[in-house]
């Protein structure tokens, strides 16, 4: 009776030791999914605002009077995609599941500038010439508003992480 006791007893230590590994196993693998996304979030995040400070660098510096146009698109690609390939919503056909995708559109509140009419905001005239602070002059910036796209694979479905900018000029 002792020696089959023992037996029962060793069986369900071990049922229930294996059910607590099962549990860890799980809840680690969990653990380890969240903090991925968190990460990808946050890497897009800060791709959405390193792109937004390249666009207002670019803005500052474009001298639109010599080209006769404006910056309205910075496009770029982060890591493993492939833009050429059309196999998703956002255009790109994501490579060995890692990479961004970031697309920057620029819209402008200005007086007669050279830019495409989809991309003016607001054609009004502006009071105050910020390059002297007195005059009236026509293709002088107010602002801009900049909307920055990140997207990037989670599984099978492409997440979207949008920024929108009003930036002064």
């Amino acid at each position: 009776m002792r020696k089959a006791f023992s037996m029962l007893m060793a069986i369900a230590t071990i049922v229930v030791v294996s059910i607590i590994s099962a549990l860890v196993l799980n809840l680690s693998g969990k653990m380890v999914k969240s903090t991925v996304i968190n990460y990808r979030k946050q890497q897009a995040i800060f791709l959405a605002r390193s792109y937004t400070e390249l666009a207002i660098m670019s803005i500052i510096n474009y001298d639109r009077n010599v080209n006769n146009d404006c910056i309205e698109d910075i496009d770029g690609v982060v890591n493993n995609i492939d833009p050429d390939k059309s196999a998703s919503t956002s255009g790109a056909n994501i490579v060995n599941g890692g990479g961004y995708s970031v697309n920057t559109r620029i819209y402008y509140l200005g007086n007669s500038l050279p830019c495409s009419s989809s991309r003016i905001l607001n054609d009004s005239n502006i009071t105050t010439d910020y390059a002297d602070g007195n005059s009236t002059t026509n293709g002088a910036v107010a602002a801009v508003i900049i909307d920055v796209y990140v997207r990037y694979p989670d599984g099978n479905s492409i997440i979207t992480y949008h920024n929108r900018t009003l930036q002064k000029i």
